[in-house]
């Protein structure tokens, strides 16, 4: 396993070791054990799936404290541009995002802590996107920013994307007051 860190501080790039054989391959897409040796104390509560169709677009969404999520998100078929938004108001980097290709090929997985808003456009049909989360779901905690904001001018990759009637009215950044 290799764990690239990114200008985000605790935002952080995981990728698996992959044993590719003419049977297959095998991963280990989460090891306790190997977290901690990389000083990732992890606990995992729940886990999250959804299939989109190509040009599908969902987020920004963040859940605030107390069931505050940190998010280990990863493609298990298709692909998708992941995009983290730091929204910790301490932060040097607040207001700063970073964007991957995460994909059922390339098996990299995505660390995003708590304090970050996360959203991703599907770069393929029938993409399935899994993600572990550290706490639990809690519709009173939760939280987005609208996904086109020009202060934020993040660069989705697609044209006319597919939004929910939720995300297209999401509050701008900043008329979000951060709970981080």
């Amino acid at each position: 396993m290799k764990i690239i860190k990114t200008p985000l501080e605790g935002l952080l790039i995981i990728k698996p070791d992959v044993f590719e054989d003419d049977r297959g391959y095998f991963f280990e897409s989460y090891s306790h054990e190997k977290f901690l040796k990389e000083g990732l104390d992890i606990k995992f509560l729940q886990d999250n799936e959804s299939k989109s169709k190509k040009g599908v677009l969902r987020g920004l969404h963040y859940q605030a404290p107390p069931f505050a999520q940190g998010k280990l998100v990863r493609v298990m078929r298709g692909s998708v541009l992941d995009v983290a938004v730091d929204i910790r108001k301490d932060s040097p980097t607040y207001g700063k995002w970073e964007s991957i290709v995460l994909s059922g090929q390339n098996k990299w997985m995505y660390w995003i802590p708590a304090g970050f808003a996360h959203g991703f456009a599907t770069l393929e049909d029938d993409t399935i996107f899994f993600y572990k989360c550290t706490n639990v779901y809690s519709k009173v905690s939760e939280g987005s920013i609208r996904w086109n904001d020009p202060d934020l001018n993040i660069d989705w990759g697609i044209v006319a994307p597919v939004v929910s009637d939720k995300d297209k009215v999401a509050p701008l950044f900043m008329e979000v007051v951060s709970p981080f």
